[in-house]
């Protein structure tokens, strides 16, 4: 794995256990050498983290829509930023740079980039692991509602594995380096 695109809120959140578990994996991101590409903003769980992997040593991409760098102020140390006109095209290209994708904490913006690339992982459009990094319990209630979503037969099974849950980031990475791809989504199956 060379590359990760992380998801992650532009806010710190309600408690320093996020900015923590951002730094955490930060460098465990760096000791990997695992490049990091983020939304290459400077404030938040996504500035902590991107000044970690740096200060580690670490590579990190930055990708951002105009209309955004200046209100989530571009981070201006990165490895390299790019800068795309919409957020379509912003999550496009961090998919198209990344060997995988993890969310860390973060608000309905960070959902939904998980759940295009989730979904993308369920139709076949990409093969890659997806994870989410569950500080202090962040993403329960997520994993209810795709819990219950397989209940209600809105779901197989099978696509309810693609997300990797795991509250430590080495472990998390860890069974990213495993990751074995499902079968695409067809609806005979």
């Amino acid at each position: 794995m060379k590359r990760i695109a992380v998801f992650c809120g532009s806010s710190l959140g309600a408690s320093e256990a996020f900015k923590e578990g951002a730094v955490e994996l930060g460098k465990e991101l760096a000791s990997r050498d695992i490049t990091l590409v983020y939304g290459g903003a400077s404030v938040g769980v996504m500035g902590a983290l991107a000044d970690t992997v740096l200060d580690e040593g670490g590579k990190v991409i930055g990708v951002i829509p105009k209309f955004l760098a200046e209100r989530e102020i571009a981070h201006q140390r990165l490895t390299k930023l790019y800068t795309v006109e919409t957020m379509h095209e912003r999550k496009a290209k961090m998919a198209d740079l990344s060997d995988g994708f993890l969310a860390l904490p973060g608000g309905p913006g960070t959902l939904e980039e998980f759940f295009e690339i989730f979904t993308w992982a369920q139709i076949g459009v990409h093969q890659k692991p997806i994870g989410l990094l569950n500080i202090q319990d962040y993403y329960n209630p997520l994993m209810k509602l795709l819990d219950h979503m397989v209940e209600q037969q809105f779901m197989k099974e099978k696509y309810r594995s693609l997300a990797i849950l795991d509250s430590n980031s080495k472990n998390l990475l860890d069974q990213f380096d495993s990751y074995q791809p499902q079968d695409v989504k067809t609806y005979n199956n």
